[in-house]
C-alpha cells in the first residue's frame, strides 16, 4: 500500500472508532516520519509530568536541588477511579525527590507531581525546554487541576455525562467550557512537539546527557502498558513511554528501540466521540494505527514520508 492509501485508511480507521487523532512516528536513525495533524495542539493531560521530570533532573545536575532531599507530602485522598499513588493516600507521608520523579512518570502519580512543582512551578519547567531548544509544549497549570473536572460532579453511574459535556462543549477555535480541555489554558502540546521531546531523549541534543539517560530510565519503567504497550513490547524490542489520560482524552508517547538497532519515536494524542470511560476499543485502535505507520516507515515510505 502506497502511504497515501494508508493515511487515508488509518484516518477513517480511527475516525469509525470514534477518534480523532494526532499522531506522528519518527525513525530516530534517519529523521523519516510519518503522520496525521501532527501539528495540532491538544491539552496534554497527564504527559505533562515529562517536562516537569526534565526540568527537576536538570536542576538536580545543576546543584539546584539534591535527589536525596526528603520532603513532606500531603495525602491526595482522591477517591474516583483513575489517579493512582499518593494520590489516594490517607495520611502523610515523607519521600524523597528521586522517589517522587519514578511515582510521579512511572506510575502517573499526580500528587507527586505537584510536589515537585512546588519546587519547580510551571513557568519554570517551560523556561527550561526552551532553553534546551524544546518549543511546542507548554506548560501552565499543577496537576492537581486535573483531578477537579465534571467527573468528580457526578455519581459514578453518571460519569457518561461528564465525558458528554467534555465532547460537546468545545469551540472551532479549541476554546473550552471546561478549563482544562482549553488550549489557551491548559498545559498542551502536539504530536510532533512531544515527537522533539523523545528524541531530544534519545539522540544527542541540548538536554544534557545525564538527565536524558536517567529520564529514559523511567519511561522504561512505565508500568501503565495498556494503550500502546500491547503492540509495540516483545523479546526483540523495548517500550518506553508515558500515558496521558484525561475525560474524552487519551494519549501516549513512547520510543521503541528493537533489537536490530532501529528506533522509532511515536506520538499519539486523541480525543473521543464516545461519552464513555472505558473504551478499551480505543486503545486498541490507537495502537493498531501507531503500528500500522511504523510498519510502514520501517518497509521505507519513500518521499512522501515527510508530509501530513
Amino acid at each position: 500500500m502506497n502511504t497515501e492509501a494508508l493515511l487515508r485508511e488509518v484516518r477513517e480507521q480511527l475516525t469509525d472508532g470514534g477518534l480523532r487523532a494526532c499522531l506522528l512516528v519518527r525513525d530516530l536513525r534517519t529523521g523519516e516520519e510519518l503522520g496525521i495533524e501532527p501539528d495540532t495542539e491538544l491539552p496534554s493531560a497527564s504527559l505533562v509530568k515529562v517536562p516537569l521530570a526534565l526540568a527537576t533532573l536538570e536542576r538536580v545536575r545543576r546543584g539546584e536541588l539534591d535527589g536525596a532531599t526528603v520532603l513532606d507530602v500531603a495525602p491526595g485522598r482522591v477517591t474516583t477511579p483513575g489517579p493512582t499513588g499518593l494520590s489516594r493516600f490517607r495520611h502523610p507521608a515523607r519521600i524523597a525527590i528521586d522517589d517522587l520523579l519514578y511515582l510521579s512518570i512511572c506510575l502517573s502519580d499526580g500528587t507527586a507531581a505537584d510536589a515537585l512543582f512546588d519546587l519547580t512551578p510551571p513557568e519554570q519547567v517551560t523556561g527550561i525546554l526552551r532553553d534546551a531548544g524544546l518549543r511546542g509544549i507548554t506548560v501552565r497549570h499543577r496537576t492537581e487541576e486535573l483531578f477537579d473536572t465534571p467527573v468528580e460532579r457526578f455519581d459514578p453511574d453518571q460519569v457518561h455525562l461528564a465525558h458528554a459535556l467534555a465532547i460537546d462543549a468545545g469551540t472551532s477555535g479549541r476554546g473550552h467550557r471546561v478549563a482544562q480541555l482549553d488550549t489557551t489554558r491548559a498545559n498542551t502540546g502536539s504530536a510532533r512537539s512531544f515527537t522533539d521531546l523523545l528524541q531530544a531523549l534519545w539522540t544527542p541534543s541540548k538536554v544534557h546527557p545525564e538527565v536524558a539517560g536517567r529520564l529514559r530510565d523511567l519511561l522504561a519503567h512505565n508500568v501503565l502498558r495498556h494503550r500502546l504497550a500491547p503492540d509495540f513490547s516483545s523479546d526483540a524490542s523495548r517500550w518506553s513511554s508515558k500515558t496521558g489520560t484525561l475525560l474524552n482524552l487519551r494519549h501516549e508517547i513512547g520510543v521503541v528501540e528493537h533489537a536490530g538497532g532501529e528506533s522509532f519515536a511515536i506520538a499519539v494524542l486523541t480525543e473521543s466521540s464516545v461519552a464513555a470511560a472505558a473504551q478499551p476499543g480505543a486503545d486498541a485502535l490507537m495502537a493498531e494505527a501507531a503500528r500500522r505507520l511504523r510498519d510502514h516507515l520501517r518497509q521505507g515510505p519513500g518521499p512522501l514520508g515527510r508530509l501530513r
